[in-house]
């Protein structure tokens, strides 16, 4: 049973227990709900980090967060302010700050030489107030897009760069991975190849279009963003203990909402790394 959570994309799906799903029609049902809807919640789960990782690798490769060659034993990435010595990471913390930089609308890992497909994100620890997730379609912002501005970037070619999000809020950020990740260009459209559906394939990372990094070009890409990411478009997700959300990288924009900074907010996360089957020649230069 299907229930949408906003009237333009994304639904929650009733009735499943993610550590009973296995291969074959199992996951394919699922997969045919991303591909439709973008966005999947599922409620009351408490994955453990074996039973997350086992369900994430039923959708493709999981993503090596280290950011180098995929490794042989996925491992989870939390996202969290708890330091690894238990104690909670200050609001002026470099950790936070970089945390705090997820708050900007992106989509996961475009600054990488193989892209997401999909994130599955688990609640662990939740703080009192604040921190929930919000989410836009850039499927139906594609749609709805005036013709004046979507040919000014339809057939585009884009450049992604991580440091360019943290540009204004710490330099030490901006240097540290402006030194680890090269540029990455991709066309400004992604189809899906499962129903042919457009969506628009941009960024907070997105630096350039076309090679061109001037005010104009930035002042395109921020316009795009603002479309994309008018209220009446957005879904925000008020976490509850046990949600897993999947969202489809392809074809939509999230951010996180600040929370109180002294409290953890620690959810368990996994990247999933597109394949050709998931339309990859659709976006490459």
């Amino acid at each position: 049973m299907i229930r949408a959570l906003h009237p333009l994309f994304g639904v929650e799906v009733a009735g499943v227990d993610l550590r009973d799903v296995t291969a074959g029609d199992s996951v394919d049902a699922l997969r045919a709900l991303f591909d439709e809807h973008s966005l999947l919640l599922f409620r009351g789960q408490h994955l453990d980090d074996d039973a997350h990782l086992r369900f994430g690798a039923l959708w493709g490769p999981i993503e090596d967060r280290s950011y180098g060659a995929m490794g042989a034993a996925p491992r989870m990435d939390n996202v969290s302010n708890r330091r690894d010595d238990g104690t909670i990471a200050g609001a002026d913390d470099l950790a936070t700050i970089d945390l705090m930089g997820n708050q900007r609308w992106h989509t996961d890992s475009i600054f990488l030489p193989q892209p997401a497909l999909a994130n599955v994100l688990a609640a662990r620890v939740l703080s009192s107030t604040g921190g929930e997730t919000e989410f836009v379609s850039t499927r139906v912002a594609w749609r709805e897009m005036p013709d004046a501005l979507r040919s000014k970037v339809d057939g585009a070619v884009l450049t992604h760069r991580l440091a360019h999000s943290r540009r204004d809020i710490s330099q030490e950020l901006y240097g540290r991975h402006r030194e680890r990740f090269p540029d990455q260009r991709w066309r400004s459209v992604w189809r899906n190849p499962s129903n042919g559906q457009d969506a628009l394939y941009l960024a907070s990372h997105t630096c350039a279009v076309d090679g061109d990094e001037s005010p104009a070009a930035q002042q395109l890409i921020d316009e795009l963003i603002e479309f994309c990411t008018r209220p009446a478009r957005v879904y925000r997700h008020e976490w509850q203990p046990g949600d897993v959300l999947v969202w489809d990288e392809r074809a939509t924009l999230h951010r996180g909402r600040p929370w109180p900074y002294h409290e953890e907010r620690t959810l368990a996360s996994i990247c999933v790394t597109a394949t050709e089957r998931d339309g990859l020649a659709s976006i490459r230069p």
